[in-house]
């Protein structure tokens, strides 16, 4: 049983770790290039220079190799290959913390981002993107109508994914300042529901849950979840699609220079007499 304010353990870290390790000899990376090429865009509208910056748990060899001529320096801190998710950051000492595809395997995102929060100067930035929202749906339906009819019964195959408002309110919990969220919604097609499943083995990003099932999955059941993703899920030309949402969040360490929201009742108009100034009041539709 998990302790009162313990966060439940949901993914086997070694676990995943080994498949991240075995990923990175032939990977497929091109969620990551995404993500990195729209890490660098968006540091390019933030009209400041950063001169300590982290990277957070990036699989692979990290942000770094994106980000050189943008960043002087960039510390790529690994992901943990136990259930210990304390980061070896001091408090204070970064004005940049980054994150590409890794906070969805994270057990205590709660507590990571609390960590951060304190890691980061007065002003300083988290930008960071991890899988969220309806990624996989197609899979995951697929998996849960081929195991109900094959072996009568559904086991835990896809991680739960965070959606766009419960990362909005983590990052108010945290303490971060001015916090945005967003998705970019990926859609990619497929010849079959195997190449997707082969692509996601490369991307080290196959079943690390705890509550996993630990038998293989049985021929009939996998060669039927192929043929209701191609009936459920396939375009006119026969090609699958697998949808991926890439959530992005950002936040402020606060700073007394960052705009505020005006307190409740400061307000000098009334919203009536806003409404009764407007040159369209009164006009006709």
């Amino acid at each position: 049983m998990t302790p009162p304010g313990t966060a439940p353990v949901l993914f086997d870290r070694s676990l995943l770790a080994l498949r991240l390790r075995r990923a990175a000899r032939a990977p497929e990376t091109f969620l990551l290039e995404r993500v990195a090429e729209d890490i660098a865009d968006r540091l390019a509208a933030v009209n400041r220079s950063f001169t300590a910056a982290a990277d957070v748990w990036t699989p692979a060899a990290g942000l770094k190799p994106y980000l050189s001529g943008r960043l002087s320096q960039l510390a790529h801190i690994a992901a943990p290959a136990t259930a210990d998710e304390r980061l070896p950051l001091a408090a204070q000492s970064l004005d940049l913390a980054l994150s590409a595809l890794a906070f969805q395997f994270v057990n205590d995102l709660p507590g990571l981002l609390v960590q951060i929060r304190r890691a980061l100067r007065p002003d300083g930035l988290l930008l960071a993107a991890l899988i969220g929202g309806d990624t996989l749906t197609e899979l995951r339906q697929s998996f849960a109508a081929a195991e109900a009819e094959c072996e009568g019964g559904v086991s835990p195959r896809v991680a739960p994914f965070a959606d766009l408002r419960d990362i909005g309110g983590l990052l108010q919990r945290a303490g971060f300042a001015l916090p945005v969220t967003d998705v970019d919604r990926v859609v990619v097609r497929y010849a079959s529901a195997l190449g997707l499943m082969q692509d996601l083995r490369r991307m080290g990003a196959t079943n690390s849950l705890v509550e996993r099932r630990r038998t293989p999955t049985r021929r009939a059941t996998l060669l039927r979840m192929a043929e209701i993703y191609a009936e459920r899920f396939a375009d006119p030309d026969g090609r699958i699609r697998a949808t991926f949402d890439i959530i992005w969040l950002s936040g402020w360490a606060p700073h007394e220079s960052q705009q505020k929201p005006l307190k409740p009742g400061s307000a000098t108009v009334s919203l009536e007499a806003a409404v009764n100034r407007s040159p369209r009041a009164g006009a006709d539709e």
